[in-house]
């Protein structure tokens, strides 16, 4: 057996011995095979005299094995340095015997860190020439122990995987280069927006590995999260990065070279995997230039959370209720009600809770923050006008102004843009969430006002109809609002 093959046998055995709910509090999910050949081909080899490898979060050692293999069969003269960090005592020994066998490829050195790799990153005064990783996954606890170290060291993230790129940014060398596996979440948002600054602040990212299947990857761990591998170098930002896309984890995969400016943003990190998902950015960079507080409204989620209002929910409409929005109320662009849905369509309370959920009367823009699999848009949206109160479910995110309705072409015209296909392509390369959150859509780009009012008048009923007023609309030289 080879020596990857060797370190795949020792992760599968470790996987099948871990109980799972041990693992999914450690985050771990442990690499396969192909997936770590993938991560270890995408960095750059130096060609020094000494190459100097950390594995923070090392496993059965996988990554490691990977990369230290590639760097001998590139660099057979070099002197290999190597370092992996792991805190499960359970996997030291797995860890130990791929380390020995790593060593037994000649000229190479190996050193096994039983510590939390957040704690002895933060005092290590080592430098690295490649950082391999694939962090473990879970929420910082609000106040704990590791939060309050974390941020003491100036790194503020809500979940771990940030905080092992940050660190991994800090040691290394200069034009070292880490590559690593995540969740995509951290690219957008306002979450991660301080960690996403000072991470293309302090090196430059130059390459990205996106898989078209969600559930792949990490098939056997059962991980559904959309994960994508980025490799920076610290000290450096190309003028291009090279995107590779493949189905999944066992597939080849194809490449283009996109310009940095057209990944890598002040705001959020777009993965165009495509020619067509390039266009979709450039398009919409072209085209939409103001945010929704420019445009002098917001967006909320929607205040009723079902399992807690049980009781003020009703099938049948009752004396003094109000309507109850959801998500099976927008259709095709349009929102109707009562439309004979499963759930409850009526809302009633005392005043005094019915105050705190109810949303005034007006022109509202509501938007599912879900799609079902079988909905070929990810951005469903519908204008509601009533002339009464209104309760909207959770699952919605609904636009307002200053928590009252809208100008009705406003909202119109918003509606409009939301489900054309433009807004629907841009989105899909903008964000790796299949939800549509309302941070998403504070941080996206809009019409101006006086193109809002042009898209109102525009028949909903017809997706070609939508999308040939969009193209008339954006292109023409904009007026002010």
């Amino acid at each position: 057996m080879s020596l990857i093959d060797r370190a795949e046998a020792r992760r599968k055995s470790a996987l099948a011995a871990m109980d799972p709910s041990e693992q999914a509090a450690l985050g771990q999910y442990f690499t396969p095979y192909q997936a770590a050949l993938i991560i270890a081909g995408l960095p750059r080899i130096p060609q020094a005299e000494t190459i100097r490898l950390l594995d923070p979060g090392a496993g059965s050692g996988m990554l490691t094995a990977a990369l230290a293999d590639r760097v001998r069969a590139e660099c057979p003269d070099a002197t290999i340095d190597v370092i992996a960090v792991e805190v499960d005592k359970s996997l030291r020994p797995d860890l130990a015997e791929t380390l020995s066998d790593i060593e037994a490829l000649g000229n190479v050195k190996t050193r096994l860190v039983g510590e939390d790799f957040l704690t002895w990153a933060l005092r290590s005064e080592d430098r690295f020439d490649l950082i391999i990783q694939n962090p473990p996954y879970a929420k910082l606890q609000t106040g704990s122990a590791r939060q309050n170290l974390l941020r003491m060291a100036g790194i503020d993230v809500p979940n771990i995987y940030a905080a092992f790129l940050a660190l991994g940014a800090r040691l290394l060398a200069h034009n070292g280069q880490q590559v690593a596996i995540t969740p995509r979440s951290w690219m957008n948002g306002t979450y991660y927006s301080r960690f996403r600054r000072e991470f293309v602040d302090t090196v430059g990212i130059d390459g990205i590995h996106t898989f078209e299947s969600r559930s792949k990857v990490f098939g056997d761990t059962g991980v559904l999260q959309e994960a994508i591998v980025v490799s920076a170098t610290r000290g450096q930002r190309p003028d291009k990065v090279q995107v590779f896309t493949s189905h999944d984890h066992r597939d080849d995969a194809s490449v283009r070279s996109v310009a940095y400016n057209d990944v890598v943003t002040a705001d959020f990190i777009h993965v165009p995997a495509t020619e067509k998902d390039a266009e979709a950015v450039a398009w919409m960079t072209q085209h939409a230039h103001h945010t929704l507080a420019d445009l002098g409204v917001t967006v909320s989620t929607g205040r009723v959370v079902d399992f807690r209002s049980r009781d003020m929910l009703h099938q049948e409409r009752t004396e003094g209720a109000w309507p109850m929005v959801s998500a099976s109320h927008i259709r095709n662009g349009q929102t109707s009600h009562p439309v004979g849905a499963k759930k409850p369509e009526w809302f009633h309370a005392a005043p005094e809770v019915a105050s705190k959920l109810l949303v005034p009367a007006g022109a509202y823009v509501v938007i599912k923050r879900f799609s079902a699999k079988e909905e070929r848009r990810r951005v469903s949206a519908g204008v509601w006008n009533s002339d009464d109160a209104v309760a909207f479910d959770n699952k919605l995110n609904y636009i307002h102004h200053n928590g009252a309705g809208l100008e009705l072409p406003i909202a119109r015209g918003l509606a409009v843009f939301l489900n054309s296909s433009r807004l629907d392509n841009y989105f899909r390369v903008f964000s790796g969430h299949t939800q549509v959150n309302a941070t998403d859509l504070r941080q996206m780009r809009f019409p101006s006002l006086e193109q809002l009012r042009l898209l109102a008048l525009v028949d909903t009923t017809s997706q070609d109809t939508i999308d040939a007023a969009v193209e008339n609309v954006m292109n023409a030289v904009e007026i002010a609002a």
